[in-house]
């Protein structure tokens, strides 16, 4: 499967719109997710938790974590990821969130991709 021209490594785009129907749970799960941290000082603390009470898409940034996507998929390892949230207007019967437009050849069946919904 791999020759040495192709490379190790893959990169996957994922695009999510969640609908949060408990403002309140979200913040609350983001404040306990920060409190459980010992990594932050007291500082970075208190910044995050303003930050997650103000902001629900704060809160999801702190909750979902790309690291946890891919844990426990056998035979590889996680070199970089970034992600970050935004409350947005939604009409999923808007063109502009067709889950099936992509920046490559329509036909393409390296493209593939998975709807929920």
């Amino acid at each position: 499967m791999s020759t040495p021209e192709t490379s190790r490594f893959v990169r996957i785009r994922v695009e999510l719109v969640l609908e949060v129907d408990d403002e309140e749970a979200v913040t609350g799960a983001a404040l306990q997710a920060l409190a459980g941290d010992a990594d932050l000082s007291e500082a970075e603390r208190a910044d995050s938790e303003r930050a997650v009470t103000e902001d629900t898409a704060e809160a999801l940034a702190h909750l979902v974590d790309p690291f946890d996507l891919v844990g426990a998929v056998p035979g590889v390892e996680l070199r970089q990821a970034s992600w970050s949230s935004e409350q947005i207007d939604y009409d999923p019967d808007s063109p502009e969130w067709d889950l099936d437009e992509d920046d490559g050849d329509e036909n393409d069946p390296e493209d593939d991709e998975m709807t929920v919904g």
